[in-house]
């Protein structure tokens, strides 16, 4: 099983001060060498909010050692816009549409996706996507 790691997650795991049971799952993944992933969006959110340059760049190269979602962008678009629009018509309303585009990533990688985002737990309730469970 490989997996998907939510900017969620990765904010708190390189926020030294955080404690959370997700950053801890984190952190027995890498101990372990799991299979990891990004998509673009959860690079973006990640290092988007570092302003200390140093910190930056320090993210940026953990981040790049991990493995980009193999997902064609287009595929990955309209997976997303699909995949909100079914979820409204369950009446399932998603509060940051991008979570939908990282869920949808996850589902046509085929990995679970370790997160700290009750819009997950949400997606998968009307959706295929596989949670990592804690």
């Amino acid at each position: 099983m490989s997996c998907l790691v939510d900017s969620s997650v990765w904010i708190d795991f390189f926020n030294r001060k955080s404690k959370s049971p997700e950053k801890e799952a984190l952190e027995r993944l890498i101990a372990n060498d799991y299979a990891l992933y990004l998509c673009p969006a959860v690079y973006q959110e990640v290092l988007q909010g570092i302003r200390d340059d140093r910190a930056f760049e320090e993210t940026k190269y953990i981040l790049q050692y991990y493995g980009m979602v193999d997902v064609h962008l287009m595929a990955a678009a309209n997976h997303a816009v699909n995949l909100y629009r079914g979820l409204r018509k369950k009446g399932i309303t998603i509060r940051k549409p991008v979570d939908c585009l990282i869920a949808s990533y996850a589902m046509l990688g085929d990995l679970h996706i370790l997160h700290n985002d009750n819009d997950f737990n949400q997606i998968a309730k009307g959706s295929g996507l596989k949670i990592y469970r804690v």
